[in-house]
């Protein structure tokens, strides 16, 4: 197999060659030796190479782990890929002419070569410790949060100091004499996941959204070659984070950094595995030397202040600050998940005003916008403003309602950790798969919902799981991942492998996951379709639901696991309550119906009114003949409480016109002045209410359903809230002259008399206060929130926000720290030296958020942040199960 591979010598041979036939494109200089002697090359291209370092560039490094031969391999083919195409190609001409790739296909050759001929996992470079060990991890040596340490042994071991070794001096030299770089790509092996950089802070970086995007567009080139998703991981700094990584000394130089872990195995299946790997980051490295002149001197300001003026239920309206100029115009992208790629499928404006309007967005909804300035003359592209997430309000019949399991609700039971399985719950992470050492997992989340009303109707419904960690699914495009409800009355221990393993499936949700588009570090959604809607709800009558999650449960010869690990938001290793899984509901209730009878009924003629009856059509002199009614509302609840989610009035006629013409008759709301004739004609008309009725269609059937729309229920709403009569018009018309040709309607006293219905829910319309007193201060290290909340009875809460960039003014524009009832919290996960913006929304049991109470915090003094030492969830588990295995001590007395 390793045959197949590329040496180090044959990767000089081959660049040389290039060079010698592309002088204008191809650059090679060696920019340090190795311990061993090997010299470390570095790739320049560029169309006119000559001027390369004029223009704004791209930085790759490939195998800085000698056993990462992707580094290499990529390279190499990428470097064909330009020869070969670059002169019939003219966007990627473009981009050469604009740009420049530094590229070091091998920054660890000793260790590369050992790899190669000796020992395949060999990890770090081959420098002698001195005590009988070889080798530094390259990708610990840099100088950013460099970690001392003695264990030479160990394949982590950072070295004896920051940039010790010949490698990283390298590079570092380089770097400090190359002020154009602007990106980096580090290319590892294994997880088909970016890692972007970190300044270890667990806050928002004004850089973020750049790294996001970066990643994610590179992610949407990959798909399109193979259909593979990566995924897009930052970690949960500053615990339990590498130190001294390349990433983050290029982050720390003010470069646009990220590692892009590839495939499941460092030394694949070459013709296979290896070559799709390849094969589909060529498209993805050309994206990113295209972007790096968007990151330069030459770009456009990045967009200041962008955030979110004003959410409604379909529509929301954004609006920003940026410098002014004739040529200048701006890109908004919308998505409906975070991490998501800008590309022209989600471009839905390009303005040159500094706000925008949304329009026809689903009520309740999740958005994510991104936008960027771009300068339509020199066609560059200013870096991302920090993005805007937000969530669309509900409909005004609908309530939402995001459950989340509880501790000891949540957790993944093994087929060989049986005596450990109730330590699982509310630790750390679910591991879902299969593996040599825990043998078959499923992951078990358990949600109550003793607070859904019982008339529940669901409308929409969907499941919420956070990818943390698929380094051991190590086996591509095999196996996926699903959820089932399960028989809840059969469970009677969530704990147990053989309950969950064995239990009944109601129901498995329709879009498994394959094992190639698990994305690590983007949120994973299953959506319920009806039937699985119908399926939830039975199970809300006992007041529990539980979900299995299931991976595969074999695995193939020469393979050791195919495991996911999914964050809980809780433990050591959770991500805090911003990433707990979710079961997220939106629902209405079952209407109540009301019928009115009306207040009044006209007729109105040109010859008079007369009251008690209802006629509509024309007189004897051909002129119109008006009906009116009228309805008090006054037998509903509270105007501000209710919600009327039907309205019509139903008419009988008591007689049949004996005329074949084309009468019609149409109902209007209406306003009149007086109830007389001239009053009628110049009437203030609000709005038909459902379709006319035409004299064929009452010879057919008698009885006609005219029927409000969604503008006229809002009237009918209005009238309520002023206590004010709904008064009805019905009109005749016709396209020509008609006399004596009037229709009796049935009047009041009859059983088909007219009737107005109405169903109607009873649901808050408006917020309530915001909350008060809203205060930050430091305690034991962190930022202590505290708030007044509004006494109402309504009351369920107060939702607690954090933003680095601009005040929330959505409770789901940045990172969730609180939902509940108690009137403080604290900040856990951010840096308190850092400054950011607090809001504090009340919420009712809809639930309408209120507006916020916001401040903008900072200190003057320096918080010291601690920061644990700590094994992995996976060393953690692994050493308990040894402790497991101890076998008792013989007693031989």
């Amino acid at each position: 197999m390793k045959q197949q591979y590329i040496s180090y010598q044959q990767t000089i041979d081959f660049l040389k060659q290039a060079m010698g036939e592309h002088p204008h494109l191809i650059r090679l200089q060696t920019i340090g030796e190795t311990w061993e002697g090997r010299p470390i090359i570095m790739v320049t291209m560029s169309l006119d190479v000559a001027y390369a370092d004029e223009k704004p560039a791209l930085l790759y490094t490939g195998t800085i782990h000698a056993r990462e031969w992707i580094g290499i391999e990529l390279s190499i083919a990428f470097i064909k890929h330009v020869i070969d195409n670059y002169k019939v190609d003219p966007k990627l001409l473009d981009t050469l002419s604009r740009n420049t790739l530094y590229m070091v296909p091998c920054l660890n050759p000793d260790g590369f070569e050992y790899s190669r001929n000796h020992f395949s996992f060999w990890r770090k470079n081959r420098r002698d410790n001195g005590d009988g060990t070889f080798g530094v991890d390259l990708n610990r040596n840099f100088g950013v949060r460099f970690k001392q340490s003695n264990d030479t042994s160990v394949n982590t071991y950072g070295g004896p100091a920051p940039f010790s070794e010949p490698e990283t001096r390298a590079i570092k030299d380089f770097v400090e004499r190359h002020p154009n770089i602007t990106i980096a790509l580090d290319y590892h092996s294994q997880g088909n996941v970016f890692f972007p950089a970190h300044k270890f802070n667990h806050e928002a970086e004004v850089e973020g959204t750049d790294l996001n995007v970066l990643c994610a567009n590179m992610a949407r080139e990959i798909e399109r070659v193979t259909g593979r998703r990566y995924g897009i991981h930052r970690g949960k700094p500053p615990t339990n984070l590498i130190h001294g990584s390349g990433r983050e000394y290029y982050y720390s130089q003010g470069i646009i950094g990220t590692v892009v872990e590839v495939g499941t195995r460092n030394i694949p299946d070459y013709l296979i595995n290896m070559s799709q790997s390849v094969d589909e980051n060529i498209p993805a490295v050309l994206y990113a030397l295209k972007s790096a002149t968007n990151y330069s001197k030459h770009a456009p300001k990045r967009v200041e202040n962008f955030t979110v003026e004003n959410i409604g239920s379909n529509e929301v309206t954004l609006s920003w600050d940026a410098e002014t100029a004739p040529d200048l115009y701006f890109e908004i992208y919308r998505a409906e998940r975070g991490k998501s790629p800008c590309v022209d499928e989600n471009l839905v404006a390009i303005t040159r005003t500094q706000s925008y309007t949304d329009v026809q967005l689903k009520s309740g909804h999740r958005y994510f916008y991104n936008i960027r300035a771009v300068d339509r003359v020199r066609k560059v592209k200013s870096p991302w403003a920090p993005e805007v997430q937000l969530k669309t309000l509900l409909a005004k019949d609908e309530f939402s309602h995001t459950a989340f399991p509880m501790k000891a609700q949540v957790g993944y039971v093994g087929e060989r950790t049986l005596k450990r399985n109730a330590e699982h719950f509310g630790h750390n992470s679910l591991f879902v798969g299969v593996n040599r050492n825990k043998g078959c997992c499923f992951g078990v989340i358990m949600f109550q919902f003793g607070s859904l009303p019982i008339d529940v109707l669901l409308r929409k419904a969907s499941l919420a799981l956070y990818p943390m960690d698929r380094v051991n699914a190590k086996i591509e495009r095999y196996g996926e991942w699903s959820i089932s409800i399960l028989d809840e009355a059969e469970i009677t221990d969530i704990t147990s492998y053989d309950q969950i393993a064995n239990a009944q499936a109601l129901q498995t949700l329709g879009n498994a996951i394959e094992s190639d588009k698990l994305t690590q570090g983007i949120w994973s959604s299953w959506n319920f379709t009806e039937i699985e809607r119908g399926i939830l709800s039975q199970q809300f009558a006992s007041g529990r639901v539980i979900l299995r999650i299931e991976g595969p449960t074999s695995l193939p010869q020469g393979h050791d696991s195919q495991m996911m690990q999914f964050d809980i938001g809780y433990g050591r290793f959770g991500g805090g309550i911003h990433y707990r899984p979710s079961l997220q509901l939106i629902y209405t209730k079952q209407p109540k119906t009301m019928e009115f009878s009306p207040a009044a009924l006209s007729t109105i003629a040109q010859a008079g009114v007369k009251h008690e009856q209802l006629q509509s059509g024309f007189d004897a002199q051909g002129d119109k003949v008006y009906g009116s009614l009228a309805f008090s509302l006054a037998g509903l609840p509270k105007p501000d409480e209710t919600v009327i989610t039907t309205a019509y009035v139903k008419l009988s006629a008591q007689n049949k016109l004996n005329t074949n013409k084309d009468i019609r008759f149409t109902m209007e709301l209406a306003e009149l002045e007086d109830l007389d004739y001239q009053s009628v004609r110049s009437r203030d008309q609000i709005e038909f209410v459902g379709y006319e009725v035409s004299n064929t269609q009452l010879k057919e059937n008698s009885s006609h359903d005219f029927v409000f729309d969604s503008y006229c229920r809002n009237q009918l709403e209005q009238c309520h809230s002023d206590n004010r009569d709904v008064f009805l018009l019905l009109r005749p018309t016709t396209p020509s002259q008609e006399k004596n040709a009037l229709i009796d309607w049935f009047a009041q006293g009859d059983n088909k008399q007219a009737k107005l219905v109405i169903e109607y829910i009873e649901r808050r319309k408006q917020p309530l206060p915001p909350p008060t007193d809203f205060k930050a201060e430091i305690e034991n290290g962190k930022v202590k929130l505290s708030w007044t909340s509004p006494s109402h009875q309504d009351l369920v809460g107060c939702y607690v926000v954090r933003n680095r960039f601009h005040p929330p003014r959505s409770p789901f524009d940045g990172v969730k720290l609180y939902g509940g009832k108690d009137g403080y919290t604290y900040d856990s996960f951010g840096n308190a030296n850092i400054p950011k913006y607090y809001s504090v929304f009340s919420y009712d049991d809809v639930p309408n958020y209120s507006q916020p109470a916001s401040m903008m915090f900072s200190v003057d003094e320096v918080i010291h942040i601690e920061e644990d030492v700590i094994e992995t969830q996976e060393e953690e588990e692994e050493r308990l199960q040894r402790e497991d295995e101890v076998p008792e001590p013989v007693n031989n007395n």
